[in-house]
This record gives structure tokens, C-alpha cells and sequence, in this order.
């Protein structure tokens, strides 16, 4: 028999058609839902802040809104969770109190993924408060870091008297104490009430010490206190 001079045509597919394949495959690998949840960039919309006098525009409108009533709560449908699930990129770093009464997300009017909150009692610093700023600053890029203290503190009043009575503080509030206690020695003279001077240099005084960091020079850090009054929130420096 003479042999076909018509060739066979092969089977094994080009590397173009291949690399096609593989693709084809590796994304029928992956769910739907997945596929559509894709982690979003830097920001998850425009306009978001991106710089540190951006987000502290953004928080000052934000708290605006909130002394004034007029909440917009944004960032709290399903869009912003499903975006935020897999990837998160919060704008500013806000270390409060952990007084009942000053959530940051509410007092600056901000939403799922916005803002790195982490709270202590008077903002009372130890490693994990400052690992925890750290990741926020190094990981997560965040350009501002707000200590915000607020009026009528507890903490500030329990440091104020302490340092008044000398009086020992007993179990875990102790360690609370100590720290807040070179802010009430420091604001013990100061015309005006002890607490509230307490308040403000304490702030001053965790605001100048994380300046001071190599671990959170990459981030602006401004101080800030929160009235329970008007549920204005003040700046400095500004």
C-alpha cells in the first residue's frame, strides 16, 4: 500500500493556543463571585484621600457633618462590603478613648474601611497600641495619625487624682494611670480646670512621642479633641 502523502494533522496545540488554554482553565477555576470581587486599588473610589491634608480635610467635613446633624454615613452598602472584604485601605489612623461616646467612624462620619481606629483608655500607649499604629503606618500606608482626646475624660480625672492624692491606683488601671500621669503634673498649674488642661497636654505629649518614632515618620501626626457638647472636634496644630 502506498503511504498517504496527505499529513496527519497534529493534536498538540501551539504554545500560543496553550498559554489560551491555561488561561481559559485558570479562570473557570475560580468562582464567580470571586472573579468579581476583585481587591480594588490604593482606593476603592476616586476621590478618596490620598495624602495626609486630603484625609484631614476629609475628616473635618466629616465631623462637620456630624456636630451640624446632617450625617451622610457613607461607605455602608453592599458595594463598600463586598470591596472592602478583600482589601482594605483606610485613609487616617484615629487613636481615641475608649469612652462610649467618641467613636471616631461616627464623630467623623466615615464608614466600612475609612479609617484604622484603635482605642485605650486616655490613648494610654503601650507595645500593642504602637505595634498596632505601626501596622496601620507601615502596612497599610495610612498618611495621617490623629490622637484624639476628648472632654471629660475618666482616665484624665482618674491621672488628675492620683496626682492630687497620691493615692495608689489598684489592678489593671494602674498602668493606665502612670501614663497619664506626667500629662496631669504638667498641666497642674495651669490656670483653668486641671482635668481639661490634663486632656489637651496629654494629647500633646503622645502626639510629640510618636513624632518622634522613625516608625511613624511616614505619617503626618496631628493631635485633636472631641467636645461632647457640640460634638465639634478640634485640630492642632492644623
Amino acid at each position: 500500500m502506498t503511504p498517504s502523502t496527505n499529513p496527519i494533522p497534529s493534536t498538540v496545540p501551539g504554545r500560543r493556543a496553550v498559554l489560551a488554554l491555561t488561561a481559559a482553565a485558570a479562570a473557570a477555576a475560580v468562582p464567580a463571585s470571586a472573579r468579581a470581587a476583585t481587591p480594588p486599588a490604593r482606593r476603592s473610589r476616586p476621590g478618596e484621600p490620598l495624602t495626609a491634608a486630603a484625609a484631614l480635610a476629609e475628616l473635618r467635613a466629616g465631623n462637620a457633618r456630624f456636630a451640624a446633624l446632617r450625617q451622610i454615613h457613607p461607605h455602608e452598602d453592599a458595594a463598600r462590603r463586598a470591596a472592602v472584604a478583600v482589601s482594605q485601605h483606610p485613609f487616617a489612623l484615629v487613636l481615641g478613648c475608649v469612652d462610649s461616646r467618641v467613636p471616631p467612624e461616627l464623630v467623623f462620619d466615615q464608614g466600612l474601611g475609612d479609617l484604622l481606629a484603635i482605642r485605650s483608655a486616655g490613648q494610654a500607649l503601650d507595645e500593642a497600641v504602637l505595634g498596632s499604629i505601626q501596622f496601620g503606618v507601615e502596612e497599610l500606608d495610612v498618611p495621617l495619625v490623629v490622637v484624639l482626646g476628648h472632654e471629660r475624660c475618666g482616665a484624665a480625672t482618674a491621672a488628675v487624682e492620683y496626682v492630687r492624692t497620691g493615692k495608689p491606683v489598684e489592678g489593671h488601671l494602674a498602668r493606665i494611670v502612670e501614663e497619664l500621669a506626667p500629662a496631669a503634673r504638667a498641666a497642674r498649674d495651669l490656670p483653668g480646670d486641671w482635668v481639661e488642661n490634663t486632656v489637651r497636654a496629654n494629647v500633646d505629649r503622645i502626639r510629640r512621642r510618636l513624632a518622634r518614632d522613625e516608625a511613624f515618620h511616614k505619617a503626618r501626626i496631628v493631635g485633636a479633641r472631641f467636645d461632647l457638647d457640640t460634638g465639634k472636634v478640634a485640630f492642632h496644630p492644623s
